[in-house]
């Protein structure tokens, strides 16, 4: 009998694995906060006696080291990773024994594509495929980005990609459990997985992933033309993976009080809100940014954040503050400058108040467009705009917006995205740089009901 837990980092869209038998497990691309596998193996009573990375991932920071450190466990790593630190190589077709009582072992399998050296691991139960950890390989109607490692190298691996994918359909039975690492909302996915699908098998893929239904050139030329901006903190992912990180640590950070708050705002320093979008546009510290605890925090703030910029956290409560510690140094965000915890109230220094700015729906914008001085900003990524826009809008996604506000035309800024986490994080940047800024917290899908003229290519 075997074992195999997901283990969800919903914030990046990745699942990591735990997987064995009676005595003995596997971790396959763990997350920075090991903590989490650990618990996953006290829980079912195994220890854990490898730690297996698919590659050097560029999306996270690695809990693998970490992992292996502490639990005494192997850590092995494709030959073809060029990493600085002491691992076991594993090559095409080499076999590690994970639980002998239960008959489990791990093949690696050369899946190259989303990085050079990717591999993917067979879990076997006395010889047979069960289950096959694809990593970045094989997603769930999908298949990872081949464009994260070099460009002049991107054709050469979105073609080795449809070539590992023919690979593992040819070798693993229909029933095989696939189980990726990315593909779950992670923009390492070349697309994501449609109508909320969450499991997979060879068969089901054999019948369904582009990859597998498609000739090589066909499946290349949409891969390559369908591929969006890639995340800015990602630059810094591979080398800390390659190098090694360095042990984390989420001890609570040093707190602010008002003064202090002000004096970082004054620095030029980030003073980010956690708290949701709808309290941050009541009522918040003048110039500071609002990244929703519970939305893609970790992604948007480390792709829009000056990589080593100090930040401040300010959050409702210590739970949620700590949730959000735990989230970023997943991302290398490793330790707050400072943080505070409350109200807004408690957060502006004696003689000032916090500031505030009106949230609409599309049905309000309707009523207003087209006016003179009122501009309609689109923070969505590119393609999503192909997808339709309102006519006359202005178009900076959100992830460029810092860098781009000179760009947004003068007037009364109404901001939307697709269903208003991106448009609350540009609707605080705008409101930081000064800006008159409505926030449409709205569904995209309601603008063209509204009566706005929504152009469709």
């Amino acid at each position: 009998m075997f074992f195999i837990d997901t283990i969800e980092v919903s914030g990046l869209g990745n699942r990591s694995y735990l997987a064995g038998g009676k005595r003995a497990a596997v971790a396959v691309d763990p997350p920075r906060d090991v903590d989490r596998v650990i618990a996953a193996a006290a829980r079912r009573g195994v220890r854990i006696t490898q730690v297996v990375e698919t590659h050097v991932h560029n999306d996270y920071v690695s809990g693998g080291p970490e992992l292996a450190r502490l639990t005494g466990a192997a850590y092995l790593v494709p030959a073809g990773a060029h990493v600085s630190f002491a691992r076991i190589p594993v090559r095409d077709g080499d076999r590690t024994e994970i639980d002998a009582a239960a008959g489990l072992s791990l093949r690696a399998l050369a899946t190259p594509g989303h990085t050079p050296h990717h591999t993917s691991y067979a879990l076997e139960e006395n010889g047979a495929a069960v289950a096959v950890f694809t990593g970045g390989s094989l997603l769930i109607g999908t298949v990872g980005r081949p464009d994260l490692v070099e460009p002049r190298l991107t054709e050469h691996l979105a073609r080795a990609q449809h070539a590992s994918a023919h690979r593992l359909a040819a070798e693993l039975p229909d029933d095989t459990a696939v189980l990726p690492t990315h593909g779950f909302g992670s923009f390492c996915s070349s697309s994501q997985a449609e109508g909320g699908v969450s499991d997979t098998t060879i068969g089901k893929e054999r019948a369904s992933n582009e990859a597998l239904t498609r000739d090589v050139d066909d499946f290349v030329a949409d891969l390559l033309a369908g591929l969006d901006d890639v995340p800015a903190y990602y630059t810094h992912m591979g080398p800390a993976n390659a190098a090694g990180p360095a042990p984390l640590d989420l001890t609570p950070p040093a707190v602010a009080d008002a003064e202090e708050i002000a004096a970082r705002l004054a620095a030029g320093e980030w003073v980010v809100d956690l708290r949701n979008r709808v309290a941050f546009a009541t009522g918040h510290v003048p110039g500071s940014f609002n990244f929703e605890a519970e939305g893609q925090l970790a992604t948007y703030l480390a792709w829009l954040i000056p990589w080593g910029k100090p930040v401040t956290l300010l959050a409702e409560s210590p739970d949620q503050l700590a949730a959000a510690q735990r989230e970023l140094v997943r991302v290398g965000i490793d330790r707050p400058a400072a943080a505070a915890t409350g109200e807004p109230g408690g957060w502006v220094r004696e003689g000032g108040a916090p500031a505030s700015f009106p949230r609409v729906t599309f049905a309000d914008l309707a009523r207003r467009h087209p006016a003179k001085g009122l501009v309609v900003l689109d923070v969505r990524r590119a393609s999503e705009r192909a997808g339709g826009h309102i006519e006359g809008s202005v178009h900076i996604p959100v992830h460029a917006l810092h860098r781009r506000l000179g760009e947004v035309p003068v007037g009364e800024v109404w901001v939307h995205c697709a269903g208003g986490m991106r448009a609350a994080i540009a609707a605080s940047l705008l409101d930081a740089a000064g800006r008159d800024v409505v926030a449409v917290d709205d569904s995209f899908d309601a603008a063209g009901k509204a009566g706005l003229a929504v152009r469709h290519p």
